[in-house]
């Protein structure tokens, strides 16, 4: 096996491809288009191990161009310059087709040495990425390509890859012997990277010594040494990090304790504690709000609690916090009041504060006007007094409207009847 098995079962067509149903499905986009042979520049963005480099290869066939390939990790200015030189000679008359994996690693003046070129049609980029297009390639590359979400393959496509794979191997000679259980279970553990899973067979293979028969039975104890626990991806900096915690964030809103639960969990594998207290800590304040207003104080105990103790205990105390949250009523009143508030005052709606409230309490105040008519409503009956607060430009504005719970609507009442 001096070739790596990921090469030896590199996919040749596109249905060989497995998982990305969404973009190579009999319906898909990216499928009619590359099956038209008429391929326009493109982004393929999505982890690794999910077929971006080998839909690119596929497409390279269709379209019966030169093929050229760039890692933006180790290629410079010279290496594109290398490849428009070829474009004037006679294998370049039709235009060549250029894959740039991890795009995201050129600086703008190395992307923007492709721009001519994309533009006349003399190159076509297929271009990877690991990151959000969006925030790591410069708006004159995007505008030029078409865009396709790469998403992580299930771990049911994964065994069927893993399936070809075994085939593969005996076909070369080597006897492989691995039950559907354990193929499964290193497509489970393989966090969504066909690559990862075809290494793993790889290595569980080279590692198993054949029996008399000369057969390599591949078990669930070699894969258990080999794989470890469940791979999952994550980076700090990166998407991921920020769609868990916004799937995080949305599953306590709707309110569903399980998924939360699971979200919470997987950012716990991370060891990233200070994201989520922080996300807790505003969930409490953004979403439950006044519709329970001591769960902000409960989840900063628990929030306390967890820097105390630390993982993998830290997790108890979260699950505490995530679980009173997502089965709390919602109010988003107070955030909506504050935004509302903050985008006023953006637009420039800042205004005098009014003459009866500025500061009072310092010598010659009183000489300004500053306090001249203010109103204590302590004085009153009920401690309340009708007078204007906002500035005149904005003293009718209402940016606090009572959430539809039982606490707010309550204080409504009160209210109501104490003003009118």
């Amino acid at each position: 096996m001096n070739k790596p098995l990921a090469d030896k079962i590199r996919p040749q067509e596109l249905f060989e491809v497995v998982g990305q149903e969404h973009l190579l499905g009999k319906d898909g986009i990216l499928n009619k288009i590359i099956e038209s042979g008429n391929i326009p520049n493109m982004i393929f963005f999505g982890p690794s191990g999910t077929g971006k480099t080998t839909v690119a290869n596929i497409a390279a066939k269709k379209c019966g161009k030169k093929l050229y390939k760039l890692n933006a990790t180790n290629a410079s200015v010279s290496d594109i310059k290398a490849i428009i030189s070829d474009i004037n000679g006679f294998e370049g008359l039709d235009g060549v087709l250029l894959y740039l994996d991890e795009i995201q690693n050129f600086n703008k003046k190395q992307q923007q040495s492709l721009l001519e070129f994309i533009e006349n049609g003399k190159i076509t980029l297929i271009a990877s990425t690991t990151e959000n297009p969006y925030f790591y390639i410069y708006n004159a590359i995007l505008s030029r390509c078409m865009v396709f979400e790469f998403k992580e393959v299930s771990p049911q496509a994964i065994s069927t890859a893993l399936e070809r794979a075994v085939r593969i191997l005996c076909e070369g000679g080597i006897n492989v012997v691995a039950e559907k259980e354990v193929l499964d279970s290193i497509a489970f553990r393989s966090g969504g990277d066909v690559r990862k899973a075809v290494n793993t067979l790889e290595t569980a293979v080279l590692s198993t010594a054949p029996s008399k028969n000369n057969k390599i039975t591949v078990t669930t104890d070699t894969v258990d040494a080999l794989s470890g626990k469940c791979s999952s991806r994550y980076d700090r900096d990166g998407d991921s990090h920020y769609n868990l915690l916004s799937a995080f964030q949305k599953s306590i809103r709707g309110s569903d304790p399980d998924a939360a639960v699971y979200y919470l969990a997987r950012l716990s594998e991370s060891g990233d504690l200070a994201s989520i207290c922080r996300r807790l800590v505003v969930i409490a304040a953004e979403d439950i709000g006044l519709a329970y207003p001591q769960a902000i104080s409960i989840v900063k105990a628990c929030v306390d609690s967890a820097f105390q103790v630390g993982f993998p205990e830290a997790g108890l105390p979260l699950s505490e916090a995530v679980i009173l949250l997502a089965t709390a009523p919602k109010s988003n009143s107070a955030a909506m009041a504050y935004w509302t508030a903050l985008g006023d005052i953006q637009k420039g709606y800042t205004g005098d504060v009014p003459q009866h409230l500025k500061d009072s309490h310092y010598s010659g105040a009183s000489k300004l006007g500053h306090g001249d008519g203010y109103k204590y409503p302590h004085s009153f009956e009920g401690n309340y007094v009708k007078q204007q607060y906002l500035p005149d430009e904005i003293k009718d504005k209402t940016y606090y409207y009572y959430g539809n719970n039982k606490m707010e609507q309550t204080n409504k009442a009160y209210w109501d009847k104490k003003k009118n």
